[in-house]
């Protein structure tokens, strides 16, 4: 097998071969004249002195940097950016190159610490967050977990790493849909989760990334905003109806206790009495109803025009006209005589809210992306703080 000669070995043979006719010249010339013994055998080792010298110096001067080249390069390939390559002239072709690797490394180094410090903020946030955050790498094997997955699953960061899925309970978020709700109990809670998991890749394998949302407290606060908005309702629609009975009250006993009795006082208390019996009728009508919306049977759908249905609302009250705003024809999958109930008693209440002012009333319907927007608006003093 033939060997190849190496950078250095070539570059010596160049330098001996460079020097090689002028060597042996000037020994064809000393040997061949008139010269003693002693003369020509020491020019001879001189001039054989020189020119190995002179070529091995070259071979240095030219493997030296090279060698020197390759250690920076060799130091920046492992990670060490701390190496500088020494030069004295930007001049120099082989200094420009010395200068062009001494800015790559700390051009280099400059960027790693940039991702450093990114790799450290994003683990500070994800450590930060509530929800739990998980990576699997290909083996379903856990690489990742940040503070709240600690928690969730009553175990630290290093008793956690390495442990395959269905040893630390999280196999079933590796499975099904990517997007889903699911109820599960974990070492750390209970109650349902919001799943969202994604696929990445990392040195070249497939990785999964699982987040966990606790939904309980969402939901719960979900209950309060709709108990208050209840609260609020209910307390507007009851006051709307106690303040006519308390000042009709009011009036009946100033007419019962005056002395000595008004003219017409019978029929004054009759018609503050009939008034309070309305009210009252009013108010129980507006209880029975927020009952009959507790009791709501399961709805039976089926295909509906919002158009038709909106106009028919619409047109049964006849205290006020109600314009409609036309909007896109769209139908939907639902309880017709549900949504009618919803659509009348917002109308009825539009409508009490409008007389009370003069104004007037508003119904339509619009798209929202892949929502439907059913909207009722009046002119009245609105809700009660």
């Amino acid at each position: 097998m033939r060997r190849r000669l190496s950078h250095e070995q070539r570059v010596l043979l160049l330098a001996l071969a460079a020097g090689l006719p002028a060597v042996v010249l000037a020994l064809v010339l000393l040997w061949t004249g008139e010269h003693p013994p002693r003369v020509e055998w020491s020019l001879t080792l001189l001039v054989l002195g020189c020119w190995l010298g002179l070529s091995l110096l070259l071979r240095r001067r030219v493997a030296y940097p090279l060698q020197t080249l390759a250690n920076l390069l060799a130091a920046l390939r492992e990670g060490d950016y701390s190496l500088r390559g020494r030069f004295e002239s930007a001049d120099d072709a082989l200094d420009q190159v010395v200068l062009e690797v001494n800015e790559l490394s700390a051009t280099l180094h400059q960027q790693r610490l940039d991702a450093v410090e990114a790799t450290a903020l994003l683990r500070n946030v994800i450590d930060e967050i509530d929800i739990a955050v998980f990576a699997f790498d290909a083996d379903d094997r856990l690489q990742l977990v940040n503070r709240a997955g600690e928690e969730l699953l009553a175990q630290p960061a290093d008793r956690l790493a390495g442990r395959p899925a269905a040893e630390v309970g999280l196999a079933e978020t590796l499975d099904g849909p990517p997007q889903r709700t699911m109820q599960k109990s974990f070492p750390g809670g209970l109650g349902r989760w919001g799943l969202r998991r994604s696929a990445f890749r990392l040195d070249g394998r497939q990785h999964q990334l699982v987040v966990l949302t606790d939904l309980s407290h969402a939901l719960r606060e979900e209950e309060r905003q709709a108990w208050r908005r209840l609260i609020r309702v209910l307390g507007h629609e009851i006051n709307n109806s106690l303040a006519p009975i308390r000042s009709t009250a009011g009036t009946l006993r100033t007419l019962l206790t005056r002395e000595p009795p008004v003219e017409g006082r019978e029929e004054d208390l009759l018609h503050g009495l009939g008034l309070i019996e309305d009210r009252s009728h009013s108010l129980s009508r507006f209880i029975a109803a927020y009952a009959r919306l507790a009791r709501l049977p399961p709805p039976s759908l089926r295909p509906i025009s919002v158009a038709e249905r909106v106009r028919r609302v619409a047109g049964l009250e006849t205290r006020l006209p109600v314009i409609v705003e036309a909007g896109p024809p769209l139908a939907l999958e639902a309880d017709p005589d549900q949504l009618d109930q919803l659509l009348i008693n917002l109308v009825r209440n539009a409508v009490d809210a409008a007389l009370e002012t003069g104004g007037g009333v508003r119904t339509g319907w619009r798209r929202k992306r892949r929502l439907l927007e059913l909207w009722v608006e009046d002119d009245g003093p609105g809700l009660a703080s």
